[in-house]
Parts: C-alpha cells; structure tokens; sequence
C-alpha cells in the first residue's frame, strides 16, 4: 500500500493508475487505522484540510465538503470536533476527507479493525453504499477473511515475508452486497479457500521447515 501511494519505492515493476493526470486530483488518498483527525478542527475543518493542501478557494471548498459530508451521512455534524463523535462517526469523516479530494483510487488499511464487531459490520455496509454511489476504486487492506470477501470483488492473498501472491480470488458474491450473503454458498467456499492459503503458511517455518 505504501508503494501504491507513493511513500516507498517499488524495488521492482511499477504502479500504473488509470484515469492519472486529472488537474487538481491526486492519484491517491488513505483512510487509516487510526482516526487520524486533527482534533483542534471540527469535522468539517478536517474534511477541508486536504482541499487547502489543493488550493481550492473557499468556496468551493466548502461545496465538496459538504457533499461528502451528506454522502458519509454527517450532515448536523459539520461543527463537532472528534472527541464529540464515536468511532464509527470519526472514521466516516476520515473517509469523507479522503474521497473529497476525488482520488485515483481510494487506499483504506484496516479502516475498521479498532471499532467493535457491530460497529464493524455497519461500517462495511456503509462503505459499499458509497462505493455503489461513487464507483471509486479501492484497494482494501484487512486481515479479516469475512470481510475481504464480503467487500471485495477481488481478494489478493499475499504470502508471509517476504510477501508474495498466492492467489488472485474472485469473491462470487453479486451485488448489491446485503449481510445475507454470508450464508451462500459462494461465499463459504471462497472464504474456506483463502482460510486454506493462509493455513498452508503457517505450517511453514521462517526457512522453509516446519512451523
């Protein structure tokens, strides 16, 4: 993720973006782990903050911002600071902030992995209505199996350091995505195969003996 976004260098081949070289867009923006907020601006200072990075006049600052806003479904939060919010409303407004300044693709590293199992669940379902409203790319990270599949219509499995891909899985589920689907079918097996590839290395040692 940090070659994709530019933060280290790839040590070989390359990262291609289509639709790069949009004026006034960069190629990528990251949700994090963590919230990741300014906590001295409200929610819509930090949804703006990366709109003054681009220049953007005032205005028109304050036009996207409050799009995303509505989107990420913040609106009557616009003047709350982060410590007023709960953590799935903290995170939304990191994903607002990330998509406002319509990125390339949309870089997300364990986005939920700090939220509660119920909070976790709502917060995927959000996001894939804002993916079946916006169509934004997205390169997912997550360590979760469930959730990769749920989310993704492609699952790449990496293997242990040094990291290398094992398979390329297409999730089979249609969408839109409901919570349902949990219990297809389509849905066990692609779930079981990945559970298998990851198993596959833990029974392998640093040197290649036994785990």
């Amino acid at each position: 993720m940090n070659i994709i976004a530019g933060l280290l260098p790839a040590t070989g081949g390359a990262v291609h973006f289509e639709g790069a070289g949009r004026p006034g867009a960069p190629l990528t923006a990251t949700v994090f782990q963590e919230f990741a907020l300014f906590p001295w601006r409200t929610v819509r200072g930090n949804v703006e903050f990366g709109l003054e990075e681009l220049g953007l006049p005032a205005a028109d600052r304050a036009e996207r911002a409050r799009r995303y806003l509505d989107l990420t479904e913040l609106h009557g939060f616009e003047d709350k600071f982060p410590h007023q919010l709960s953590g799935g409303m903290r995170q939304r407004v990191g994903i607002a902030r990330a998509l406002a300044v319509d990125p390339a693709v949309l870089l997300m590293d364990e986005p939920f992995s700090a939220l509660d199992a119920q909070t976790r669940t709502l917060m995927m379902e959000e996001l894939l209505g804002i993916w079946e409203r916006t169509r934004k790319s997205i390169a997912y990270v997550t360590h979760n199996i469930q959730e990769a599949v749920f989310m993704a219509d492609r699952v790449i499995v990496l293997s242990r350091r040094p990291g290398r891909v094992m398979d390329v899985v297409r999730s089979g589920l249609t969408r839109p995505r409901v919570e349902a689907q949990f219990a297809e079918p389509a849905f066990v097996a692609t779930s079981e195969h990945i559970w298998s590839l990851i198993r596959s290395q833990a029974r392998v040692g640093p040197a290649g003996g036994a785990g």
